[in-house]
C-alpha cells in the first residue's frame, strides 16, 4: 500500500529519470563529434531517441507534472535537425497545460523554425520573452528576425533588430558560446545588408571567438562555417580553408564547407595565374593596352588637387604599381587596364587584374559594386588612396603568392575616366546554408 508522500516520491523520481534521459540524448548528441566523429550521426541519434521515447512512455504514468513531462518528450524529438511533428504535438499539449513553461515554448519555437513557420516561431520566442526574459527567446529571435520584411529597407531594419536582440541574449550570460554565435551570425548578415562595413565583420569574428572560448561549440559545424565566411570577406584565405575544412569534419555529410573549399582553391590558383600570365594576352594586345593608358584616364586624379572624403583639397601623386607600398597609400593614384575578371561565388568582392603602363599586374578587390554594374576587359580603372594587401597562403597541396588592392567602396574609383556614381552601388544579400540555422 502507498501513502501519498511515497506516490509523490515516485512521481518525483519518475521526473528526475526523465529529465536525465533527455539531457542525457542532448549530450549525446553535442558530443558526438568528439566520441564518434560525424559520418553516421543523425542515424545514431535517431536509434538513441527511439530508446529514450520508449522509456519516457513507460514513466508517463507515474509523472504528476504533465506539462513538463510533454515538455520532455518534445524536447527529446528536437534533437534531431529536422522537423517532427510529433514535437508540436507534445510542445502543444505542454504550454496549453502550463502557459508558464518558457522551455516548453522556445522548444515550440523551435519546432516551428524546422517547419519554416516563420510566424507561428515568431510568436513563440516573443511570447516567452513577454513572460520572462531569457536567453534562449532571445538568441532564437534574433534568427527569426534575420527572415522577416518583405522589402529590402525593411528587411535591414529586421536585421538591425536581430543584433539588438543577440545583444540582450548575450548580456544575460556572457559564457554562453551559443548566444554569442548568433550575435556573430547577426553581425555577419548585418555586413551585407548595410553597406559591407569592414568594421561589422571585425565585429562578427570577434563574437565568433567568444562562441570558440566556449567548450560546448567545440563541435558546431556551422561555427567554424561561418567564421570562414568572415575570414574570406576579410580576404584571410589560409584561415577561410582552416576553418571550412574545420567545419567538414564536423559534418562530413555537409557539402557546403567543401564546395567552399574548392570554390577557394580555384580563385586562388586562378588569380596567381592571370597575374603571372598577365591573363594569357598575346603580347601585341598587352601593347595595345598599355598604349591606350593617357593621363586623362585618371580622370578627377589627373589634375594635381582633389577634394577627399572630408572635404579637404590635397595634392594627389600618379604612380605606377610598383610604387606602392603595403597596406594604405594615402594622396596617390593608380591606373591601369582590366585584363582578366576572377570569377568569385555569389559575386562579393567583385575581382579583376589590372595592368599599369609598366606591364606590372595586381589583383583588385571590390566590395559594394553591383555584379551587373562590373567591369569587363579592356576598361580603364583608377583607384586613390589604394589599400595593398600580400597574400601569402600555403594549403596542402600549393602556396599561392600575390599582391592585392582591397576597394571597399567603388566610390573611389574612376572606370574610363568616369567617377563611379551610387548607381553602380549594391548591398548584397548573405545566403548561408547553416544547418543550424
Amino acid at each position: 500500500r502507498f501513502t501519498k508522500k511515497s506516490i509523490h516520491l515516485m512521481a518525483h523520481d519518475a521526473l528526475k529519470k526523465a529529465e536525465d534521459l533527455v539531457n542525457q540524448l542532448i549530450e549525446f548528441k553535442e558530443n558526438y563529434a568528439s566520441n564518434f566523429g560525424s559520418k553516421n550521426k543523425n542515424d545514431d541519434i535517431e536509434k538513441r531517441l527511439k530508446d529514450v521515447l520508449l522509456e519516457l512512455d513507460q514513466l508517463q504514468l507515474m509523472i504528476d507534472n504533465k506539462a513538463k513531462f510533454f515538455c520532455l518528450r518534445g524536447k527529446a524529438l528536437n534533437v534531431l535537425p529536422y522537423f517532427d511533428s510529433r514535437a508540436v504535438e507534445s510542445l502543444s499539449k505542454a504550454v496549453k497545460l502550463d502557459p508558464t513553461l518558457i522551455e516548453a515554448w522556445n522548444e515550440l519555437g523551435e519546432s516551428y523554425w524546422k517547419d519554416k513557420k516563420i510566424e507561428e516561431a515568431q510568436n513563440c520566442f516573443q511570447g516567452a520573452i513577454n513572460k520572462k526574459k531569457n536567453k534562449v527567446s532571445l538568441r532564437n529571435l534574433s534568427m527569426v528576425q534575420r527572415q522577416l520584411g518583405n522589402d529590402f529597407n525593411s528587411r535591414v531594419s529586421h536585421v538591425k533588430e536581430s543584433v539588438s536582440t543577440a545583444k540582450e541574449a548575450v548580456a544575460l550570460d556572457l559564457t554562453d558560446g551559443r548566444s554569442w554565435f548568433v550575435l556573430g551570425n547577426a553581425y555577419l548578415s548585418l555586413f551585407f545588408y548595410a553597406g559591407q562595413c569592414p568594421k561589422v565583420l571585425k565585429q562578427s569574428l570577434a563574437a565568433y571567438a567568444k562562441a570558440e572560448s566556449d567548450i560546448r561549440e567545440v563541435n558546431n559545424a556551422d561555427l567554424y562555417y561561418n567564421k570562414a565566411v568572415v575570414l574570406k570577406f576579410q580576404e584571410l584565405y589560409e584561415e577561410a580553408l582552416k576553418c571550412y575544412k574545420k567545419s567538414s569534419l564536423l559534418a562530413p555529410s555537409w557539402n557546403d564547407p567543401k564546395e567552399n573549399i574548392d570554390d577557394l582553391h580555384n580563385r586562388l590558383k586562378t588569380t596567381v595565374e592571370m597575374i603571372e600570365n598577365k591573363g594569357y594576352h598575346k603580347s601585341k594586345k598587352l601593347n595595345l593596352f598599355t598604349s591606350q593608358l593617357k593621363d586623362s584616364d585618371f580622370g578627377i586624379y589627373s589634375n594635381c588637387f582633389y577634394k577627399n572624403s572630408s572635404n579637404q583639397v590635397v595634392a594627389i601623386k600618379k604612380v605606377l604599381i610598383s610604387d606602392l607600398n603595403l597596406f594604405q597609400n594615402n594622396d596617390v593614384a593608380v591606373c591601369g587596364k582590366v585584363i582578366a575578371i576572377i570569377p568569385v561565388k555569389d559575386g562579393v568582392p567583385f575581382s579583376f587584374i589590372m595592368m599599369d603602363a609598366a606591364f606590372a599586374c595586381i589583383a583588385v578587390s571590390v566590395f559594394n559594386l553591383a555584379v551587373e554594374k562590373g567591369l569587363i576587359v579592356g576598361d580603364t580603372v583608377a583607384i586613390s588612396n589604394p589599400f595593398v594587401q600580400d597574400h601569402n597562403v600555403t594549403t596542402e597541396t600549393q602556396i599561392f603568392s600575390y599582391k592585392s588592392i582591397r576597394v571597399e567602396t567603388p566610390l573611389v574609383m574612376m572606370i574610363n575616366k568616369r567617377k563611379v556614381g551610387p548607381e553602380r552601388l549594391a548591398f548584397s544579400v548573405l545566403t548561408v546554408a547553416n544547418e543550424s540555422e
